[in-house]
């Protein structure tokens, strides 16, 4: 089990090399967190929704992901309350101190009967901690670290981020605040994140070993631009800006409270000439080429935000200087419409009533059953999106998943000509429409979350914006399933490198 001295340190990524590492050498391995608070999620084949981490991780093995790799998944919706998903299905809208109280002290069994079948069907299991084992106000229905260490008998190794300074003040006080029979279940340490030279740091590892009387494992460099999916959007404060520099084409995504999903941009990251910043304030807004309105976990609450943080205005300004593209996907798609309708009070204690942004004749009717599905489809033959060599990209299957409570309805509007996106597949030679755009391209919005992963898509729509710029087009994109292949590999090769795996194998007892 790998846990942290604090909530970023790693953990999540060293994991996911870890997997990698076993699956590489024979073993069959499966990731596992038993308690997941992420706004980012994964849907699993069977369309069911865990933490994204665990998705990826689950990637890392070369295997599916399911529900018992993350049992139970907690999806803030305000700062007091979340939704709470057991085995990817909603279970209840839970205050901090109900979940707490009344349902923390049931969870053991959903855990550990999750981790039982995993422990029976994979050679290895690499378990992943949340925060601090330390948080002395949470230990006691504690049911992710230490607890769940010793119900598991699994041994321990503390990761730590150098980077952030302080790293033995950080090592030395987690174990000071641990219980005897906690610190005994630690076997080892692993320090994140280092720049520099090695050998000014051994004194202080001779040091930590001394007086902790635990091994160093393995000192990790600083790994530059990590290219797999985040977990949650402490990430995004690097991607925060108000400039795009020297950048070709500027992409400016809507940073709201409860922004979810946001790895849907990743890609555009990764092409040349390409800037995503996250915005928070209007004034950040700039001229961009696109504006994005991301997912959120409730739409209602974050369109209030914008309005407040006078993003509306901003918007509507730039949509009428006529150059820039406007963006929907998922709640951003929700909030392009007319009217959203919460009858059951899904996204708050109350029904209600509000205004869209009113660029789409849409509206979005929120339901209590949530939508999680993986889908898959085809290029509307009316598809307003501005693409690129329209004829290439018609023929290829686009792919991605739905995660989403209610529905969209067009409203009837001779004033705005509106056309779907796509085609997506309902069964065997059934479609059905997704998404909208208006027809002239420039507002368009969509569930489909993963869009711009959708490697020939992405190319044609960028390479539509270089056009109309007259910027020199890109003949060929990469492949995101390919790229992500390579970073496996990539971090696999740096815990091989710093990393002491013949202790780690002696830890679970398998000799190599």
């Amino acid at each position: 089990m790998l846990q942290g001295t604090a909530s970023d340190v790693g953990k999540s990524v060293i994991t996911a090399a870890l997997c990698r590492i076993f699956m590489q050498d024979g073993f069959r391995t499966a990731p596992f967190k038993s308690q997941n608070m992420a706004l980012n999620s994964y849907v699993t084949e069977d369309g069911k929704e865990i933490g994204r981490a665990q998705g990826m991780q689950a990637e890392a093995c070369g295997i599916e992901a399911t529900t018992d790799m993350n049992p139970i998944l907690i999806k803030p919706t305000h700062d007091m309350h979340s939704q709470i998903v057991v085995h990817g299905r909603p279970l209840a809208n839970m205050s901090a101190a109900d979940y707490r109280s009344n349902y923390l002290p049931t969870a053991k069994d959903t855990v550990m009967d999750a981790l039982g079948r995993l422990r029976s069907e994979y050679d290895i299991v690499v378990m992943e901690g949340a925060g601090s084992p330390a948080e002395i106000n949470l230990k006691d229905r504690d049911i992710v670290n230490m607890n769940l260490a010793g119900w598991a008998d699994a041994p321990v190794v503390l990761v730590a981020d150098i980077d952030r300074g302080g790293v033995f003040a950080f090592l030395v006080g987690t174990l000071e605040l641990l219980e005897p029979h906690e610190r005994e279940r630690v076997k080892g340490f692993i320090i994140n994140k280092f720049r520099g030279d090695l050998s000014l740091l051994q004194p202080g590892l001779d040091w930590l070993e001394e007086r902790t009387g635990i091994p160093v494992l393995g000192v990790l460099p600083y790994i530059h631009d990590i290219r797999l999916e985040a977990e949650d959007s402490v990430v995004l404060e690097k991607l925060s800006g108000s400039g795009a520099g020297s950048a070709d084409i500027d992409i400016a995504v809507i940073r709201s409270p409860r922004i979810s999903n946001f790895t849907d941009v990743d890609p555009l990251m990764e092409e040349p000439g390409v800037s995503v910043r996250f915005v928070s304030r209007s004034d950040e807004l700039g001229n961009p080429d696109v504006i994005v309105l991301p997912g959120t976990k409730n739409t209602i609450g974050d369109l209030a935000y914008l309005r407040e943080r006078g993003f509306e205005a901003a918007i509507a300004k730039e949509m009428e200087s006529g150059g820039t593209q406007l963006v929907g996907i998922c709640g951003g798609y929700q909030m392009l419409g007319r009217q959203l309708r919460d009858p059951h009070g899904v996204e708050g204690s109350k029904a209600q009533e509000v205004k869209g942004l009113g660029y789409l004749p849409l509206a979005t009717i929120f339901a209590e059953e949530k939508r999680t599905v993986r889908v898959s489809g085809l290029l509307d033959p009316e598809c307003p999106v501005q693409l690129s060599r329209l004829e290439q990209v018609m023929s290829v299957a686009l792919e991605g998943y739905e995660i989403h409570m209610g529905s969209t309805e067009l409203l009837l509007d001779s004033e705005v000509g509106v056309h779907p996106l796509f085609q997506m597949i309902e069964a065997e030679g059934v479609f059905k429409a997704e998404g909208c755009g208006t027809q002239n391209g420039r507002i368009w919005g969509t569930y489909l979350h993963g869009v711009f992963h959708n490697d020939e898509f992405r190319r044609s729509w960028l390479n539509a914006i270089r056009e109309k710029k007259g910027i020199l087009l890109e003949d060929s994109t990469f492949s995101v399933k390919e790229l992500k292949e390579r970073e496996f590999d990539r971090i696999a090769e740096s815990v091989r490198e710093h990393v002491r795996l013949d202790k780690i194998y002696q830890l679970m007892g398998i000799g190599t």
